[in-house]
């Protein structure tokens, strides 16, 4: 990913009302761990391997998040099929997303002090100490037609904010055929308890903090997990 200057007007807007993961509303909700296990995605949904990792970490999720997703599969329309990009990521890995986004945006804007880098930082990547992909909690998806052709989003799967010029984000303005689509992905995982990261379309979550806030649940039930 590349951040210039001139994108700065894609920075988050104080006042645009998004609850952000590093939002405090998100950090001090506590965990109680269920204990459910990851669970293997492949051979139950379509998976794409473009982040596949060598232990094939990414194709994991909590049991729980895996059956309500296939729960929405089976609410999608004819011809509209879940293709699963990211789900469990380890914490060094998502130390290290993080890190990197944040340096990107210290070169970009380095008047910007470091309480502000953070919380621009978490528009796109979750920090370490809450992040859901951690926990297994979370799932980076699209859709595709019967063929594998996949549908038109308005942007690919983890652009940034930057590079999409906001577009990245779920509520933006988009095409008319990607917000039909959009729209599509959103009633099905929101009908099977799933909430949204609404910095990132593709980003759904079940049973973490994010979701705990969204659905006001006393607390999360998935932390951080070893595969």
């Amino acid at each position: 990913m590349s951040v210039s200057s001139r994108d700065r007007s894609a920075l988050p807007d104080p006042a645009a009302g998004l609850v952000l993961i590093s939002d405090l509303r998100v950090t001090s909700i506590g965990v109680e761990e269920c204990g459910e296990k990851l669970s293997d995605v492949r051979g139950r949904l379509r998976v794409d391997e473009r982040l596949a990792d060598p232990a094939g970490a990414y194709a994991h999720l909590r049991e729980g998040l895996l059956a309500r997703l296939e729960e929405a599969q089976d609410r999608l329309p004819a011809g509209c099929n879940l293709v699963v990009v990211e789900g469990y990521r380890p914490p060094a890995l998502q130390r290290r997303y993080f890190e990197e986004y944040k340096a990107e945006l210290s070169a970009a804007f380095p008047d910007m002090p470091a309480d502000d880098l953070h919380v621009a930082a978490s528009r796109y990547v979750s920090p370490i100490e809450v992040a859901p992909h951690t926990a297994g909690a979370a799932v980076d998806l699209t859709l595709c037609d019967d063929d594998g052709v996949e549908l038109d989003m308005g942007t690919a799967v983890n652009a940034t904010p930057e590079q999409s010029r906001g577009a990245c984000y779920t509520a933006a303005e988009v095409g008319a055929g990607a917000r039909r689509n959009r729209d599509v992905l959103s009633a099905a995982l929101e009908a099977c308890g799933l909430v949204n990261y609404p910095t990132e379309w593709w980003h759904w979550s079940y049973g973490d903090r994010y979701w705990a806030m969204t659905r006001r649940a006393p607390a999360a039930l998935y932390g951080p997990v070893e595969l």
